[in-house]
């Protein structure tokens, strides 16, 4: 796996410690209900690493997606993907972006965690898929829980 070094001098000592690159998917053009939940996810994912796609969790950025060009989005978030470590996704809302970036991280065998309400109807190939690590939740603090219980596992791994 690909991470970050920083390198740290303490009382003469140097530590060098290795950061998970993260990646986040949540739904941009099929909506933005979550955003400021996806900006609270976001805010707990970067205690474990770097959070390659900050911009999820952006509350000016709208449905009508980034100001760039298809094309350029594709290529940067296919290289993010290729870089990470990690996904995690919030699946609640919809999203044909999200379950094509669930898929290629799946073709390049990356950890993958779907997160989604508990009282949502989500799709069968998601649930049904036991490369994916699910969890349903309640409600934000819920989640935030269950994602800091589960990045903890993963350090330990």
């Amino acid at each position: 796996m690909q991470k970050i070094s920083l390198i740290f001098e303490i009382n003469g000592k140097i530590l060098l410690m290795m950061l998970m690159k993260i990646y986040f998917a949540g739904a941009i053009r099929g909506g933005r209900d979550k955003v400021y939940d996806y900006a609270e996810i976001i805010n707990c994912l970067e205690e474990y690493g770097e959070v390659l796609t900050k911009h999820i969790g952006d509350v000016n950025l709208t449905n009508a997606g980034e100001a760039i060009k298809d094309e350029e989005i594709y290529a940067r978030d296919i290289e993010w993907l290729k870089q990470c470590d990690l996904v995690v996704a919030d699946i609640t809302i919809p999203s044909l972006g999200v379950g094509y970036e669930l898929a290629y991280a799946e073709s390049l065998k990356k950890k993958i965690i779907c997160c989604y309400e508990i009282d949502k109807n989500i799709s069968g190939l998601i649930k049904g898929n036991s490369n994916f690590l699910k969890i349903p939740y309640t409600d934000l603090n819920d989640l935030i829980i269950k994602i800091k219980e589960v990045m903890e596992e993963l350090k330990i791994k």
